[in-house]
């Protein structure tokens, strides 16, 4: 088959999480002979102010034997901006129509808020067409519910909470654009259970499916766990931005001198952050990590916490934590928590007290800490391997093909 990837971000013009599964999807579909196109926006990355990645080609080009779009528009940066204002293609509509116009026979949407934003969904002309939510972007102008750029979102005032955030009003969120967009979508793909319920709670018209995301991350092959460390070790991975709730862990961290906390990732929080714990020898600032350092990371690690605040579609970090026979300690946001709660791989914490306590058992109680990661892994091949979720994934485009007599 002849599958369409639509998505903002893609590597290396990403900033991590939903382009690094676009990838890994599209890798997959490649290596089982179907052919994958991608089309994403260069302009967005460099609004965003994404670094110049290195090595990276501008234009089209084919990449492990994928077809990339990159779109860059004479207009620059004027040209997400126009999408992100409208909810439409706008400056990106001849190129985006072009490519959508070739014989696909799935066209899947993945993050569109600023290479097409909701109205780029009535342009598939596919027998399927598929839209991942990957964020509560519809839901939300933030994408996260972080409200005002500073706390989880008790209730929704959009317009004021937009201005606070630095984020322009989009006055088609007041319209019904992103409702008659998305029912041309034949299925709502969402990566977990709260972010299913929500999406249903708003109303929309496509059925939404439960389909947990995959990580390319190579698992260690079976075997003993490596010793824990000595002092015990902890591990934060993902955006080192506020809402991740990094800013409080690392706090909590400064005053447990006996633990140390190694955090994997940028973002805005990382030199401030870095500055101000500059004396607390237990606390590390790795940055981003290759993958097979990443796996290093989990595998030697007590444990991995995840202390979003703001409350998250999926917990990829703590997926790949679970491959690597490592559990996690999950503050109870979004989707995130599930993870824990389907496999035992883990804790489940709500407050600063319920999170060092956490950790002191872990750290404490070997035992324990092996009984979890056990489990884990054990979750992880039931549940979040690739070929678990591959299966998945054709299930739904051909149950689709099947109800509109496409063979």
């Amino acid at each position: 088959m002849r599958f369409c990837m639509v998505t903002t971000f893609y590597p290396p013009y990403h900033f991590g999480g939903d382009a690094t599964y676009v990838r890994a999807l599209s890798r997959t579909l490649a290596g089982m002979g179907h052919e994958v196109e991608i089309v994403h926006c260069v302009d967005a990355y460099r609004l965003k102010g994404g670094d110049p990645p290195e090595a990276a080609r501008g234009g089209d080009g084919a990449e492990d034997g994928i077809t990339v779009h990159r779109i860059e528009s004479r207009f620059g940066p004027l040209s997400p901006l126009v999408t992100q204002q409208a909810g439409h293609p706008g400056l990106k509509s001849r190129a985006l129509r072009a490519i959508l116009a070739r014989p696909f026979d799935v066209v899947h949407f993945h993050n569109i808020s600023l290479i097409g934003g909701p109205a780029v969904l009535r342009w598939s002309r596919a027998p399927v067409t598929l839209y991942t939510l990957h964020e509560h972007w519809l839901l939300c102008p933030t994408h996260i519910f972080w409200k005002n750029g500073t706390a989880a979102c008790d209730r929704p005032t959009c317009f004021r909470c937009s201005i606070r955030s630095g984020i322009p009003p989009q006055l088609w969120r007041y319209t019904p654009l992103a409702r008659r967009s998305v029912a041309a979508a034949d299925v709502l793909l969402a990566p977990s259970r709260y972010t299913a319920d929500r999406h249903r709670a708003a109303g929309f018209e496509p059925p939404i499916r439960v389909l947990p995301l995959f990580s390319a991350i190579a698992p260690p092959a079976a075997g003993p766990a490596p010793p824990p460390p000595a002092p015990p070790r902890f591990l934060f991975v993902g955006r080192v931005t506020p809402s991740k709730g990094i800013g409080a862990l690392v706090e909590e961290f400064a005053a447990l001198p006996g633990y140390e906390l190694l955090v994997v990732g940028d973002g805005d929080l990382r030199p401030a952050l870095e500055r101000r714990y500059a004396g607390c020898a237990n606390i590390r600032f790795a940055g981003r990590l290759p993958q097979a350092d990443l796996a290093a990371a989990y595998r030697g690690a007590t444990a991995l916490v995840f202390p979003s605040l703001a409350p998250e579609t999926f917990g990829l970090s703590v997926v790949e934590a679970f491959a690597c026979g490592t559990p996690a300690i999950v503050r109870d946001a979004g989707g995130a928590g599930e993870l824990v709660e389907d496999t035992g791989g883990g804790i489940v914490y709500r407050t600063g007290g319920e999170l060092r306590q956490a950790v002191s058992r872990l750290a404490g109680d070997p035992a324990l800490r092996d009984a979890l990661g056990r489990r884990a892994r054990e979750g992880f091949l039931r549940r979040y391997t690739v070929e678990r979720h591959m299966d998945e994934y054709l299930g739904h485009v051909g149950a689709i093909r099947a109800s509109k007599g496409v063979h």
